[in-house]
């Protein structure tokens, strides 16, 4: 338990693992598969919204013809992006929802939320002021869905990057439906039918609903109950999703870690107080060192480009060269097949079997490579996204090609490296006792980076004669940020893959400086003192046990 399994994990022989056999078993990932699920509501707000909103029936009922160019920009860009910036909100109220009623409970109030966004949206009657409102309420709840899943804590640590992964899986199932749900809708329902637009936004109530209804078939997270005092009952539930018994040495030896680490934490903070907690995350040099990683990880990941790409597909296709409404959907739907399958094969293959931070690397240097081939190919024909009167001559439409098939490079790199990371980092970094406010910062932070480049990324595609940067100016941008992204991991990151959750503070005990290059060396020799330590109180406890029968055997006598 100390430090985890740190071999190589094959996805198709867990049994191999060392653990017990029941472990991986069909009600851990039955739970898993059920949190997993509020991925899903990011992806299908960044797959519906642009598809959406560029349907004639949507713009003609919010009156979007009457409006100036610039003002249309903005407006699309505050449409798009009020979920991000509901979203903050919603990353910070989850932390006093998760510490005060659960995960159990505070993953159907988001639900609720969340449904009735969408039901406002979905009856805005025309009012763009109803739209910003209910994709604002919607926000409030889809902000809370990275901060309240246990997932990361119902895991063994052998598989917890697999499971948490499972989660970034359902952001691109999310995708996926939403990108063929408004494909199938334009060509089977027309561009102009009240319809068009609707039918694809009702995937937001399905999921929502299916995830209200799972978590009656779900228990309470056993840290949150050892956080709550509840012991018995988180060795019973630790017992459960593991299939052993509660006396089960395995199940007793995760909940006295669980208990050890929340003590010594309560110990060496003095307290409970809101002000030991928040002095515990600021005055601790190792805990502030994860608040920063965590909080780098989110912003040079949102403002490398790919998250927008994503909600903006649709838009960006066009301006490399992709004509037609329906081609467009089309290409961007494809866009979306191959982001969920390059996902899939970071959780299965890569993020518990290369670790962390190769992972993370290897999907960097893939964006780098696009962004900088995409941003080059616009600086060889700038008129594209900016004069709308261009075509594009034949003899670039190789090149023009070969950028598309560069941004569907770009989103296997995000699948493989940024958007896996940016929830697994933060979901197994930090201790029991400042889990939940330090994730809701970082998740605050997420969405706040998200809003700001959602609500940015129009702007910036705008000719420089009316305020942006131009498409040229906005991929050579992101190419710019993607690298120094990949500087950044190399010296300052840590490999994280196969810690339990309890042993992470180890990788945190050197000088800030040295963590990312040396952090792992220094915490495999803090894990054999440990585990040496650990052997020879076992050793004395048992000589203490054997003399205690030997004096009670004389005593008898």
């Amino acid at each position: 338990m100390a430090g985890g399994v740190k071999r190589p994990v094959n996805i198709f022989k867990l049994k191999d693992l060392g653990e017990p056999k029941n472990v991986f078993n069909w009600r851990l990932w039955f739970a898993v598969v059920s949190f997993g699920l509020l991925g899903a509501a990011r992806g299908v707000d960044e797959g519906l919204i642009s598809g959406a909103f560029n349907s004639k029936d949507f713009q003609r009922y919010i009156n979007y013809s009457s409006y100036s160019d610039v003002e249309r920009t903005n407006i699309k860009a505050n449409v798009s992006a009020m979920v991000q910036i509901g979203s903050v909100g919603g990353a910070l109220f989850a932390f006093v929802i998760c510490d005060r009623i659960g995960r159990i409970w505070a993953t159907r109030q988001l639900c609720v939320l969340w449904i009735l966004g969408i039901a406002i949206f979905m009856g805005n009657g025309g009012s763009l002021g109803a739209v910003y409102a209910g994709r604002f309420i919607a926000g409030l709840g889809v902000g809370q869905t990275p901060v309240v899943g246990p997932i990361a804590e119902i895991a063994p640590a052998s598989i917890r990057g697999l499971c948490t992964c499972i989660f970034t899986g359902f952001v691109y199932v999310g995708i996926v439906l939403a990108y063929f749900t408004n494909y199938g809708a334009q060509v089977n329902l027309g561009d102009t039918a009240h319809v068009r637009w609707l039918a694809p936004t009702s995937l937001h109530i399905i999921f929502a609903g299916l995830i209200f209804i799972l978590t009656f078939l779900q228990y309470e997270s056993p840290r949150f109950l050892v956080k709550q005092g509840k012991y018995q009952k988180a060795t019973e539930t630790m017992a459960h999703i593991r299939h052993l018994p509660v006396d089960d040495p395995y199940v007793l030896s995760e909940i006295k870690a669980i208990r050890d680490s929340h003590e010594e934490e309560l110990e060496a903070t003095m307290g409970t107080s809101w002000y030991g907690v928040l002095k515990e995350m600021f005055l601790i040099p190792s805990n502030l060192y994860r608040l920063y990683l965590s909080a780098m990880v989110q912003f040079l990941s949102q403002w490398s480009g790919a998250g927008s790409i994503t909600l903006y597909a649709p838009d960006l296709f066009r301006i490399l060269g992709i004509t037609g409404q329906n081609e467009s959907l089309l290409v961007t739907a494809v866009f979306g097949i191959v982001k969920f399958v390059a996902a899939v094969i970071c959780a299965l293959f890569l993020v518990d079997v290369i670790g962390r931070k190769r992972a993370l690397l290897l999907g960097i240097t893939l964006q780098g490579i696009a962004m900088i081939y995409v941003a080059g190919f616009l600086t060889a024909v700038p008129e594209l996204g900016v004069d709308d009167t261009y075509v594009l001559p034949q003899a670039e439409a190789g090149a023009s090609r070969g950028a598309v098939a560069m941004i569907y490079i770009s989103g296997c790199g995000w699948a493989l490296g940024w958007n896996s990371m940016q929830y697994l980092l933060t979901a197994e970094l930090f201790p029991l006792r400042i889990r939940a406010l330090s994730t809701s910062i970082v998740m605050t932070l997420h969405f706040a980076n998200q809003y700001g480049n959602s609500r940015a990324v129009p702007n910036m595609l705008l000719p420089t004669s009316q305020g942006g940067i131009s498409p040229l100016g906005t991929f050579w941008f992101f190419a710019a940020v993607t690298i120094l992204g990949g500087i950044w991991v190399w010296f300052f990151v840590p490999e994280t893959g196969g810690r339990s959750l309890e042993s992470m503070n180890r990788l945190f005990e050197l000088p800030w400086y040295k963590i990312g290059l040396h952090g792992n060396e220094d915490a495999d020799r803090r894990d054999e003192a440990f585990n040496e330590k650990e052997t020879m109180g076992v050793q004395f406890d048992h000589v203490d046990e054997v003399n205690e029968k030997r004096q009670d055997a004389s005593t008898h006598v």
